[in-house]
């Protein structure tokens, strides 16, 4: 089997940031954007832990879905499995450039939130005792911090 793209990319170079990880065209013709929305340097920084990204799942597909400009391009907000960050999948071509103020937006929203996680409930999440907001506003408002509020070109470019 072919590698899939994602695991051509090279990890041990790959800086925090925000990353087209591919764009594709549907059988009908629509255009989707998949951004690698990286939190850690992979095999270099501590991973986040399990509950954070669960907890930040929960907070940015709730944000984002009902964000005013954004909503109705936002198809999915998701853990990676290696728990180095997250894919965020939009409608149409995008760049990491035209999201930046839109992921200032969300980290801003996770790192200040307070109370109830939105579907942490039995009834609304498989295993929704398995948060931890604490370590998620955190991971935020650090990823804000220190990749978000001063981007360079290679927290945009996968390293060659």
């Amino acid at each position: 089997m072919e590698k899939i793209a994602s695991f051509t990319v090279d990890h041990l170079r790959l800086l925090r940031g925000i990353y087209v990880s591919r764009t594709d065209r549907t059988p009908s013709g629509d255009i989707i954007t998949t951004f690698d929305i990286r939190l850690t340097e992979p095999n270099r920084q501590e991973a986040i832990a399990p509950r954070a990204l669960h907890a930040m799942e929960h907070l940015a597909a709730t944000f984002l879905r009902n964000h005013p400009q954004w909503k109705d391009r936002i198809i999915y907000w998701g853990p990676m499995g290696c728990c180095t960050g997250n894919y965020l999948i939009v409608s149409g071509e995008a760049t990491p450039a035209d999201i930046l103020p839109l992921m200032r937006e969300t980290f801003a929203f996770i790192a200040g939130y307070r109370g109830e996680i939105p579907g942490a409930t039995p009834r609304d999440c498989g295993n929704y005792s398995f948060m931890d907001l604490d370590a998620a506003r955190n991971a935020a408002q650090t990823y804000l911090d220190e990749v978000l509020s001063h981007p360079t070109d290679s927290n945009f470019n996968y390293p060659g």
